[in-house]
């Protein structure tokens, strides 16, 4: 199993956010000895298209891979390196923004695809605990059918509590904050994801779907392909370091940590 963490240095909210320091270590080499901790990892690689971000991980006793500056999404990157792998490997699609990814969830987000022959690609999803959380556009939501495969993701609050919110006249907000419990019925999706390497490049190279570009959630693609996806519920949170509070709190939690 090849973890490979896409790492590129341009960032609208954040520049240079990868070599940012947290701890007397820059944010992505903290991404990489995390994603080395799990147990179903053979292999880490940052594939960047920064020499300074090549360097620092080299530095660190990492290995990193120049790749195109190109390119729309990780999972391009990751198709690059993915393609002069071996035939029959499984890739870990770690995003280099997480440095406190639990390795345990990578290890569950992998054990789910090579129990599951039907499934595509596997993916990560946790708890909302908040109605802010679920109306922030930036938290995508999904919709696990009871098979457990993906049926739809959306920056959207979904599935719409219907029944709850008629109790409220029609608002979910109200029905929501007067029943806090309802929060379980909704699941925030999260940025890891597995792949069989054979299907991470048949999927990068499909089209891009009115969808996708609409929601800019390249899943939707490979949903509207046809993709199985499988959907692993997690309860370790992670945090994605989009802005400066992201990078203060990761902060925070490592000089707490010691």
């Amino acid at each position: 199993m090849i973890a490979i963490v896409p790492a590129r240095y341009a960032s609208t909210r954040l520049p240079g956010k990868m070599l940012l320091d947290i701890g007397g270590k820059p944010l992505i080499v903290h991404t990489l000895s995390q994603a080395a901790k799990a147990k179903s990892v053979s292999r880490v690689i940052v594939a960047t298209d920064d020499e300074r971000i090549m360097n620092v991980i080299r530095d660190a006793g990492g290995e990193a891979v120049l790749t195109s500056t190109d390119h729309n999404s990780g999972s391009d990157r990751l198709a690059e390196v993915a393609e002069s792998l071996p035939e029959a490997s499984i890739i870990i699609n770690v995003q280099g923004d997480e440095p406190l990814i639990s390795p345990d969830v990578i290890d569950a987000a992998v054990n789910a695809l090579i129990s599951d022959p039907l499934a595509d690609m596997a993916t990560t999803c946790e708890p909302i605990t908040s109605l802010w959380e679920l109306l922030n556009g930036n938290a995508v939501k999904v919709v696990v059918g009871d098979k457990g495969y993906a049926l739809h993701f959306s920056r959207s609050p979904m599935p719409w509590p219907r029944e709850a919110s008629l109790r409220y006249g029609g608002d979910p907000n109200q029905a929501i904050e007067e029943e806090p419990e309802l929060l379980s019925n909704f699941r925030k999706h999260t940025g890891l994801y597995v792949y069989r390497r054979d299907y991470l490049l048949k999927f990068t190279k499909m089209p891009q779907t009115r969808l996708e570009r609409f929601e800019m959630l390249e899943q939707l693609r490979a949903l509207e392909n046809g993709a199985k996806i499988r959907v692993v519920d997690v309860t370790e949170s992670s945090i994605g370091v989009d802005t400066i509070e992201d990078l203060e709190r990761v902060r925070r939690i490592v000089e707490a940590r010691g």
